[in-house]
C-alpha cells in the first residue's frame, strides 16, 4: 500500500482542512505553523471533522493521529513529497515562506499555494525553481468540498500542473486548471460578484443577510449544486436553450437591477452583517455550525450520487477506491 507523506505550511481553517482530507486518504501530515497553541489547534480541529470524514469514507489506513509536527518549514520541505502552503493571504508573507521551501525542498516536489487570489508568477519571483510553485486553492470545508483550483505561474512546468491533477485526483478532488493566471481565478470571482451584490441590499435596507441566504438556499443553491449557472440558464430557454433564454431575458441585463463595485464598508453596513449572521446563528457555536454544515453537505453529496452529478460522481468514485484499496490491503496482509 502506497503511503505519501503530505507537508502542511500553515494549519488554520484551510491548512487544517487539507491534514483532514490527507489523513482521510490514508496518507501521513508533517505540518507547521508559527502560532502560540497552532499545535493544539490542529489536532482539535482534525478531532472536530473527523466524524464527518468518516461518514464521506475513509481509506485504508486512515488515522486522525497520523501527524508530525515540524520544527520549521524547512522541515516540513525536507519530510514532505507534497507541500501544501496555506499561510494567510498576505503576497509578502506567502514569498518569503515559499522562498525558504523552494530552498529546502527536493527540485522534483511540487510546491501548491492555498491561495485564493495570488498570481502564482509573482509567488515565485526569486525562487530556485519556479518552475515547481502552482496555485492550489482548495474550498472550506477543505475535507468535504472537492473543488481545487489550480493555476500555474509563467514558470511553471507543464509537469508540475499535470502532478498536481494527479495528486488532487488521488484525494478525490476535482482539479479544475485555470487555463489563464489571473487574479482571483474563477470561483472567487464568481462568489465575489454575488457577496458585492449582498453588500449593496443589505446597505441600502433591502433585504437582510437572512433574506438573502434564503433567497439562494431555498432557489438557485439547490440547482447550482447539480448544474451550475450556465446549464440551469441554458435550460431556463426551455426546448430553445441557451439561445431562446437570452433572446427572451437577455435585454434585462440592461436594466440596472445589480451593481459591479462594492459599497464602502462604513460602521453601519458592517454592524448591519454583522448582526445580522449573529441573529441568523441563533446561538450557535461556530463548532455546531460546522457540523450542521458538514451535515447537509454530506447530504446533498449523497443524493447527487444517485444521479452521477457533479460532487456526487466523486462521492460514487471515493466509495469505488476504497472498496478498491481496502481489497489491495488485504490481499497484502
Amino acid at each position: 500500500m502506497t503511503t505519501k507523506t503530505i507537508g502542511l505550511v500553515g494549519t488554520g481553517v484551510i491548512g487544517s482542512g487539507w491534514a483532514v482530507r490527507v489523513l482521510a486518504r490514508g496518507y501521513d501530515v508533517v505540518a507547521w505553523d508559527p502560532a502560540d497553541g497552532a499545535e493544539d489547534r490542529l489536532r482539535e480541529a482534525i478531532e472536530r471533522a473527523w466524524p464527518s470524514v468518516t461518514e464521506l469514507g475513509l481509506f485504508p489506513g486512515a488515522d486522525p493521529s497520523r501527524v508530525r509536527w515540524a520544527e520549521s518549514p524547512e522541515d516540513v520541505a525536507a519530510a514532505a513529497d507534497w507541500i501544501q502552503e496555506s499561510a494567510p493571504e498576505d503576497e509578502a508573507l506567502k514569498c518569503s515562506l515559499l522562498h525558504r521551501l523552494d530552498d529546502a525542498a527536493s527540485p522534483d516536489t511540487v510546491i501548491a499555494s492555498s491561495s485564493s487570489g495570488l498570481l502564482p508568477t509573482r509567488l515565485s519571483e526569486g525562487c530556485a525553481h519556479p518552475e515547481r510553485l502552482l496555485i492550489g486553492h482548495p474550498f472550506n470545508p477543505v475535507y468535504l468540498l472537492p473543488l481545487v483550483e489550480v493555476v500555474a505561474g509563467e514558470a511553471t512546468s507543464p509537469d508540475a500542473v499535470a502532478a498536481a491533477v494527479e495528486h488532487y485526483d488521488d484525494l478525490v478532488m476535482h482539479p479544475l486548471v485555470v487555463r489563464n493566471e489571473i487574479e482571483g481565478y474563477l470561483s472567487d470571482r464568481l462568489q465575489e460578484a454575488l457577496w458585492r451584490e449582498v453588500l449593496h441590499l443589505v446597505n441600502d435596507g433591502v433585504a437582510t443577510t437572512a433574506e438573502l441566504d434564503d433567497a439562494v438556499v431555498y432557489g438557485p443553491g439547490l440547482r447550482w449544486a447539480a448544474m451550475g449557472t450556465n446549464l440551469t440558464f441554458h435550460l431556463a430557454g426551455g426546448d430553445g436553450g441557451m439561445r431562446h433564454m437570452l433572446s427572451q431575458f437577455g435585454p434585462a441585463l440592461k436594466l440596472p437591477w445589480t451593481h459591479l463595485e462594492a459599497p464602502e464598508l462604513t460602521d453601519e453596513l458592517i454592524e448591519a452583517m454583522a448582526s445580522g449572521t449573529e441573529a441568523q446563528a441563533a446561538g450557535r457555536t461556530v463548532a455546531e455550525l460546522e457540523r450542521q454544515r458538514d451535515q447537509s453537505l454530506l447530504g446533498v453529496m449523497r443524493a447527487l450520487s444517485e444521479t452521477g452529478i457533479g460532487a456526487g460522481r466523486l462521492i460514487t468514485e471515493r466509495d469505488a477506491r476504497i472498496r478498491a484499496a481496502g481489497e489491495a490491503a488485504d490481499q497484502t496482509d
